[in-house]
Order: C-alpha cells, then sequence, then structure tokens
C-alpha cells in the first residue's frame, strides 16, 4: 500500500464521529486505506450478492454481527442499510464503528444526508497525489510521464502500462457505473462525451456547445455531466464573484480529477507525443488543480478553489482564501520563465489594489524556485508545499 495522506485524517475523525465514510472514483484506494486504517475491522463487500441479499433482506441480523463494527465496501449498492445503522450506532454511543466506503456519490450522499446527518465524518478520497507517489518512491522520472500515467494507485502498482489500463477502467465504469445511475440507450455516444469533456478540461463550461458537439441537448448534456461529477471524473471550478468593479464571468470551469485518464481520453499514448501535443497546456493546468483539491480532501476539507475572469480578458487560473486575503495561482506548462507570464498577475493586483493580500504563486513546468518581483515562481515539484503557510 502508498502511504495515504488522508490516513491522518480518518483517525482523527474516527475520535468524533461513530460512521466514517470514504468516497471517491473506482480504483482510488478506498478499499485498501480502509482495511489499513482498521485491520481489527471485519470487512464487507456489498457487491458480493449473497451479502448484499442478506443486507437487504434481513438488515437488522446483517447489522447484529458486528459488534464491534465494520467496514462495508461499496455501500451505495444497498442505501436502505444507512437508515439501520442509524438506530444502531445511535444504540451503542461509541465513535469510529463502522467505515463506509463507495464510488458514486448520489445514492451514498444522499443516504447520509437523510438517514445519518451529523453522525458521518466524510473523507474523499481521490488517485495518488504528487506528496503520496513521492513517499511511495513511484513517481515517473519526467513532468511528461507523470501527465501521462495520472495517480491511479493500479497503474505503478501492478506495472501496468496506462494505455493497457485505462481502456479496462472505461469499459468497467460505462458498464457498471453508467448504467446504474441512468439508462443511457447508446453507450458509445456517451463516450464521446466524456472525450469532449476532456477536450474542454481547463476551458469554461458551455453546456450547448458541449451538447451540440455530442449530438445531445443541452439538458442531457447537463444530466450526464452530473454523473460525471458523481463518479468523481470531473468537478467544475466556479468563479469568483467578487466585484473589483469589472463585469465578471460567471461561467464555470471544467477540470478532469486524473490527468492520466485525460491524456488517454484525448488519445496521447507516449512521452514524446504528449511533449508537443496542443492540449500540453491544459494537461498540465489540469494536474495542478487536481493536485490542489486533493491537498484540501485529503485533510477533510472542501475545494474551495475558484478562478476569476473578466469580460476584457484578463484572467487568474486560481484563486483561494487564506486567513492573509486571497492567494492569486498562476499556472504555465513551460519549463523557462517568460517575463509575459506575469502580466495576468500584475493586472489581477492593480484591479483589486490590495497589497496586504498574499503575494502570487507562479507554478511551472520547471524546476527552479525562486522569487520575482510581482510573484513567487515554484516549479511542478515544490507543488505540495506551497500552501502551508501564508505567505505575503
Amino acid at each position: 500500500m502508498y502511504p495515504r495522506e488522508a490516513r491522518h485524517t480518518l483517525e482523527r475523525l474516527a475520535k468524533s464521529f461513530p460512521i466514517l465514510a470514504i468516497t471517491g472514483p473506482r480504483q482510488s484506494g478506498k478499499t485498501t486505506l480502509a482495511r489499513a486504517c482498521f485491520a481489527d475491522k471485519p470487512y464487507v463487500s456489498l457487491e458480493n450478492p449473497d451479502e448484499r441479499d442478506f443486507a437487504e433482506n434481513d438488515p437488522k441480523r446483517f447489522l447484529a454481527r458486528f459488534t464491534h463494527g465494520a467496514i462495508l465496501d461499496e455501500v451505495q449498492r444497498c442505501p436502505t442499510l444507512l437508515s439501520w445503522l442509524q438506530g444502531v450506532v445511535d444504540e451503542r454511543q461509541r465513535m469510529g464503528q463502522f467505515i463506509l466506503t463507495g464510488s458514486a456519490q448520489f445514492d451514498l450522499i444522499a443516504g447520509i444526508s437523510q438517514s445519518l446527518a451529523g453522525r458521518v465524518g466524510r473523507v474523499e478520497l481521490l488517485p495518488l497525489s504528487l506528496p503520496e507517489m513521492q513517499a511511495g518512491v513511484c513517481l515517473p522520472n519526467s513532468l511528461d510521464g507523470l501527465l501521462l500515467n495520472g495517480g491511479y494507485p493500479a497503474i505503478y502498482q501492478r506495472e501496468v502500462a496506462a494505455g493497457d489500463w485505462f481502456p479496462n477502467y472505461m469499459a468497467t465504469y460505462l458498464e457498471r457505473d453508467v448504467r446504474q445511475l441512468i439508462a443511457v440507450r447508446d453507450l458509445s455516444q456517451f463516450q464521446r462525451f466524456v472525450r469532449m469533456c476532456a477536450a474542454r478540461s481547463g476551458q469554461l463550461l458551455n453546456l450547448t456547445a458541449l451538447g451540440v458537439d455530442c449530438g445531445i441537448s443541452a439538458v442531457t448534456a447537463r444530466e450526464w455531466l452530473s454523473v460525471l461529477e458523481a463518479s468523481y471524473l470531473v468537478t467544475r471550478l466556479p468563479p469568483h464573484f467578487q466585484n473589483f468593479g469589472k463585469r465578471l464571468i460567471k461561467s464555470p470551469k471544467l477540470y478532469f480529477l486524473d490527468v492520466g485518464l485525460m491524456a488517454w481520453l484525448l488519445g496521447i499514448r507516449d512521452e514524446s507525443s504528449l511533449s508537443t501535443h496542443a492540449a500540453r497546456g491544459a494537461l498540465f493546468e489540469t494536474w495542478v488543480v487536481s493536485e490542489l483539491i486533493k491537498q484540501r480532501f485529503n485533510q477533510g476539507q472542501p475545494a474551495d478553489l475558484f478562478f476569476w475572469r473578466d469580460s476584457a480578458g484578463h484572467e487568474v487560473d486560481l484563486l483561494c482564501e487564506t486567513p492573509a486575503g486571497l492567494q492569486a495561482i498562476e499556472v504555465k506548462s513551460g519549463s523557462t520563465y517568460a517575463t509575459d507570464w506575469t502580466d495576468g498577475l500584475k493586472q489581477w493586483r492593480k484591479i483589486t489594489g490590495d497589497t496586504r493580500a498574499p503575494k502570487p504563486l507562479l507554478i511551472y513546468g520547471g524546476h527552479d524556485s525562486h522569487e520575482r518581483e510581482h510573484c513567487h515562481l515554484h516549479g511542478w515539484q515544490n507543488l505540495p508545499d506551497l500552501l502551508s503557510q501564508p505567505r505575503q
């Protein structure tokens, strides 16, 4: 097992909540993490037809077996069990009893909100982050290798080529998760939709245009995008609405949560193709955004990331709230610093006029890190430490 930063959050939450829920995409390591953290608890998978039938038809006896709690894997397969869990944990009044895992947000989170409100500590587990790869000694030798492979643990644990693993992952996802969540007659059309989303990662989301390109209505595009979000394949980054005297863009930006899957969907199969690909900049930006989201999820916090753009085209790739004020972050995939990279950050500071805010950060595809006149410049490998302390 690779060391997971979310383990510390799980151990903390287990002292305060009777139930813990670990959600995230398939194959992100949820079950492995749960069994490693709570090795003393029995493990039950509700993908097992016998166990699922027992839980659905006699939930009281099913739960009575676990006097000291248990790990219930893929619990969204039996959502009615959550109501019975409420009575069990309320009666026992012990923390850290049951560990629930699930790979689809809709049913699981709806069940938690209705039946287990206030009783569940939740952790969202995405694929391996950069510091987890560094600690597990599985970080690819180059940035392009990282962008090509992404962070799913199986790719490194089994030493399987990303080009072999992702097709099977997508086939399983389409046949199991998609068919469970919505009635899609033509899975090939849905797969085209997923590929079109990959081509738009890092761009403003326009559901009407996306639907037209895929031959579906904007309503269907919205529904299908919600499925991708529920499966932790994509996320929407909202704009920051603070008014600085300019007309602001109000559409969100779309991002994939694993850059390797995005690269595969774009048809990129090797590092030499990636290094000159037109989407390399979008891939790098997607990776940076996903890393910052992982950092927050691993700490048990919401993403709370934004972008800013006004109608004149001035833009900041990322904004996040800090105790010292808004932290602006610009992302550039190039490996050699160029003076025009800071133009957007200069305009940002000019428009906001907030001299007390932290000095902007510029994350790029090189290795050196040093201070420039208008920002702190950081190579991609230093990303894990950037937001640990407020900067001035």
